[in-house]
């Protein structure tokens, strides 16, 4: 059974569990809350948030929530996530576990950081 690519990030989130989209919609306000500039989009079939590009993407899986892109540039966060990354470096929570909604906030406002920076150099370019 294969789904139609979602229209909205309302309608990915409808698609789970009532457990489930609690903590996508908690995701959700924590990166709204980290980059409130930022547009949701959906990409890839998965909601994202941009701001001078892609800041992150998230999804729902049978086990785990899925964060991406892999985290890079800042080793206080590049060792809080050890543990979470997958094997290309994209980010597992297991549903099993707390989600860990700080971490992720930190990881938001890192992007947010690299994504104005790389945007700024361009314009001196």
């Amino acid at each position: 059974m294969t789904q139609a690519s979602p229209d909205s990030v309302d309608q990915y989130i409808s698609r789970f569990t009532p457990e489930v989209q609690d903590i996508l919609q908690l995701i959700r306000a924590t990166i709204r809350d980290a980059a409130p500039d930022a547009t949701e989009v959906i990409s890839y079939q998965m909601p994202a948030f941009k701001q001078h590009g892609v800041l992150v993407y998230y999804a729902a899986w049978k086990k785990h929530i899925g964060l991406y892109p892999p985290v890079s540039g800042d080793k206080a966060i590049e060792k809080a996530v050890a543990r979470y990354a997958g094997e290309k470096g994209n980010l597992q929570f297991p549903l099993d576990e707390p989600i860990p909604y700080e971490l992720i906030r930190r990881i938001v406002k890192l992007r947010v950081k690299q994504n104005t920076a790389k945007a700024n150099k361009k314009k001196k370019l």
